[in-house]
């Protein structure tokens, strides 16, 4: 176990207690606040309790730390009313959505962008880590996690929003009208996890020397022979392994 990384963890989860519970008093809508962490204590809690067996990097453990922030003002005031253009115009005299011509609360949108611009990284360490990736899978995997968890939470939102109904469901869902909302969302998670591993790749291929090997490397085949029936064949003749 790498204390010096447990004690930042420590230290993180300390700072991330206090704004959390700072903003669970008076939430703008109790059950859209309730709703909004009940995923977040569960990602809270696993972090908790695999520190021992999987030690974040400091960095992916910051990343982390600034996504669940954000999460938690969008949870505290509803997303679709949070008030940054109030904000904005404290310190400017001018709305940020003046400035940039838009008509709707795009908090939402900074959130899902920061997904996967927070979230590509760390999951490039599990993917390292866990499941021994490397060279262009390496950078492909945590797009493609994160892609795919963006849609797994867009119809979570879709079917607590339907369960619940009402004012609930639509604070939940935040749609603010655009039927188009949770394609934007997705895609802008993409991006964000996108921009990160671009700047991933090339910070190692500025340092790594073996970058270039390691990229062709992982896509060579390694293993010419067919699966399906073929590996099945093998596996009743006792020659091939599960695959």
């Amino acid at each position: 176990m790498n204390y010096p990384h447990v004690r930042y963890l420590a230290v993180l989860a300390g700072l991330f207690a206090l704004l959390w519970v700072g903003l669970a008093i008076a939430p703008l809508d109790r059950h859209d606040w309730a709703l909004e962490n009940v995923l977040v204590v569960a990602f809270a809690i696993a972090i908790g309790a695999s520190y021992r067996r999987f030690t974040f990097s400091r960095v992916s453990y910051t990343l982390i730390f600034v996504f669940l922030c954000l999460h938690a003002v969008g949870a505290h005031y509803t997303y679709a009313q949070v008030p940054y253009d109030r904000w904005w115009q404290s310190l400017t005299g001018s709305t940020f959505n003046a400035w940039m011509g838009w008509e709707r609360n795009h908090f939402d949108r900074l959130v899902h962008f920061c997904y996967g611009l927070l979230f590509a990284y760390p999951l490039r360490e599990v993917f390292l880590r866990v499941a021994q990736a490397r060279g262009f899978w390496a950078y492909f995997l945590p797009l493609d996690f994160t892609l795919a968890t963006s849609a797994l939470f867009e119809l979570f939102e879709w079917a607590a929003a339907a369960f619940f109904g009402g004012d609930l469901g639509v604070a939940y869902l935040g749609t603010q009208g655009d039927v188009w909302d949770a394609h934007k969302d997705m895609l802008l998670a993409g991006t964000g996890a996108t921009i990160a591993m671009l700047i991933t790749a090339c910070i190692n291929w500025r340092l790594q020397r073996d970058f270039a090997r390691e990229w062709s490397d992982s896509l060579r085949i390694k293993d010419p022979r067919p699966l399906g029936e073929d590996e099945i064949a093998r596996m009743l003749s006792g020659q091939g392994g599960a695959r």
